[in-house]
C-alpha cells in the first residue's frame, strides 16, 4: 500500500519543531508515526503559522539533514525519524501573525538555558540575523533600493511615458496615470495604462477607481518596476499581419 512502512517499537515519536520564520523552537512534541505527511503538515499549521498546502519539511539530527519529508502520501514512520530529532518547516508564512503562532512551549528563561536551541546555534555560527556583516550588507542594499525607488517616483509624473518590467510578464510600454497609495496595501504604487491589453484591470483596484482606461489595459506596479523615458507608443497595425 502506498505510503506504508513497517513501524518498529513505539508508534509515537517525540521531536522538536523549528521554522524558517524565526529562530525559536517548539520542544518535545509527540506525533504518531502512522500520520501521513499531509496530516502531519496540518498539525504543524497552528504551531508555526505556516500553510499545509505550501510548507516544505526537512528532518534533522542535530544540524545534519537526514531527509526531506516531501511525499504527502507517505507516513511519517516511512522516514528514519527518531526521538529527539528536529523537523524544520520552510514556508513563506503569508498568513502568520504573532497571535496564531505559538513560538515556544518553554519560558524565555528555560529556552535560553537549553544549549541545543536554534538561537544558540545561529549565534555560535554567526548565521542569519546574528551575522553582523551580512545584516549590514542587507541594510545597505535596502537603503540603496529605497533611494532608487524614490528617484523613480519623482520622475513618474502623470502623463510621462514608461517601460514596465515585472517578473513573469513581457516588457510593456505605457503611460503613467496615477501615483500614490492603494487602499488596503502598503507602499506607493504607480498606475499605468499600457499600449496593449497586457494589464490586469481598468484603472481600479478592489472596487476603488484611481484612473480611467479600457479593461486589461491598466496595472498598479511598484516603483522599482518602472523606467521613465522617451518610449513612443508602438504602432500596432493589424492590417500588416499575415
Amino acid at each position: 500500500m502506498e505510503g506504508a512502512t513497517i513501524i518498529t517499537g513505539s508508534d509515537i515519536v517525540k521531536i522538536n519543531v523549528s521554522n524558517s520564520l524565526n529562530d525559536t523552537l517548539s520542544f518535545e512534541r509527540k506525533y504518531s508515526k502512522s500520520l501521513k505527511i499531509s496530516e502531519f503538515k496540518a498539525k504543524l499549521e497552528p504551531i508555526t503559522g505556516g500553510s499545509a498546502a505550501t510548507m516544505r519539511l526537512e528532518l534533522y539530527s542535530g544540524e545534519r539533514l537526514v531527509a526531506r519529508l516531501d511525499d504527502d502520501n507517505k507516513m511519517l514512520g516511512f522516514y528514519p525519524i527518531e526521538d529527539g530529532m528536529r523537523v524544520h518547516v520552510i514556508d513563506n508564512f503569508a498568513f502568520a501573525t504573532q497571535e496564531n503562532v505559538q513560538k515556544f512551549e518553554l519560558s524565555q528563561e528555560e529556552y535560553d538555558k537549553k544549549q541545543d536551541n536554534l538561537r544558540n546555534y545561529l549565534k555560535r555560527n554567526k548565521l542569519g540575523k546574528y551575522n553582523e556583516e551580512e545584516m549590514a550588507k542587507l541594510e545597505e542594499e535596502r537603503k540603496k533600493q529605497e533611494a532608487e525607488d524614490a528617484q523613480k517616483l519623482d520622475k513618474a509624473t502623470i502623463g510621462s511615458r514608461c517601460r514596465v518590467t515585472t517578473k513573469g510578464q513581457p516588457t510593456r510600454l505605457g503611460t503613467v496615470m496615477y501615483k500614490g497609495e492603494l487602499e488596503g496595501k502598503p507602499g506607493i504604487f504607480v498606475g499605468v495604462q499600457f499600449d496593449e491589453p497586457l494589464g490586469v484591470n481598468d484603472g481600479s483596484c478592489n472596487g476603488k477607481r484611481y484612473f480611467e482606461c479600457p479593461p486589461k489595459y491598466g496595472s498598479f506596479v511598484p516603483a522599482r518596476a518602472i523606467e521613465i523615458g522617451d518610449f513612443p507608443p508602438e504602432n500596432f497595425d493589424l492590417d500588416d499581419e499575415l
